[in-house]
């Protein structure tokens, strides 16, 4: 493919661990890369975990604007754009009560029949994002490493997955992170905000790469790969890092 025009990524376990701020070394990589090619990120996580992963850590950089920063949480179902000093809401496709009651019902049932809802848990294990809810296994601040060790291969929360989406056939459910799945309004999805992205911005899905872990059916970075955008498939920040640092002097070249 030509440059990108625009590069835009998944966050846990793409451009940071699940639920932790950037390693320094990712955030220069990532910095460097907002300098020469507007960035999008967008994933399962809401608004507040956005800024402390991402967010907060770029403010702190000294001449780095933050205007072709495009932030899109809880799968795309939200969009946020930097205007005068602050973060500005664009849309918001938010579940209505009902949707919410079902899904919250349908994803504890089934977690619970099928032995995966947990006792030993850090924090909550339900979350209602307005706009999605969000179901992790070991709670919202369980340590990377208890994830790694509750479903190594990802096979639960894909087969949890499959579970609740029979059940709440009129909304969309989708891997999340290492641990969680996604519920969200039926066809509001990664490539929902993708295409958004591409109306709101003018820039083609075709002039876009996005940068994602869990690219395979199951994962909810798939709907972009579906969509037609060009993507490359990472298992972790590092990968993430090794390629951006190759792909950054190109794209600075085709900016020159």
């Amino acid at each position: 493919m030509t440059a990108p025009r625009l590069v835009a990524f998944d966050l846990d376990d793409t451009l940071a661990p699940s639920k932790s701020a950037l390693d320094p070394r990712m955030l220069d990589t990532f910095a460097a890369l907002l300098d020469v090619v507007p960035v999008a990120v967008i994933s399962g996580g809401n608004f507040h975990q956005f800024e402390q992963q991402l967010v907060t850590p770029l403010r702190h950089r000294d001449g780095l604007t933050l205007d072709d920063l495009h932030l899109l949480p809880t799968c795309g179902t939200r969009y946020y754009r930097w205007s005068d000093d602050d973060w500005a809401l664009q849309y918001a496709e938010d579940l209505n009560d009902a949707q919410k009651q079902q899904a919250l019902a349908a994803v504890e049932s089934q977690a619970k029949a099928a032995g995966y809802w947990e006792s030993e848990t850090w924090g909550a294990i339900l979350e209602d994002r307005g706009s999605q809810i969000t179901f992790s296994a070991l709670g919202q601040a369980a340590p990377v490493a208890a994830k790694k060790v509750w479903d190594p291969t990802g096979a639960k929360k894909d087969d949890l997955r499959r579970r609740v989406q029979a059940e709440l056939p009129d909304l969309e459910v989708r891997s999340g992170g290492s641990t969680s799945i996604d519920i969200t309004r039926k066809g509001i999805d990664k490539a929902y905000g993708m295409r958004r992205l591409a109306e709101l911005t003018g820039i083609a899905l075709d002039d876009m790469l996005f940068v994602g872990d869990r690219l395979d059916p199951e994962g909810n970075d798939y709907p972009v790969k579906a969509l037609g955008v060009p993507c490359h498939a990472v298992e972790g920040w590092e990968d993430t890092d090794a390629f951006l640092t190759e792909l950054i002097p190109t794209l600075g070249r085709a900016r020159a």
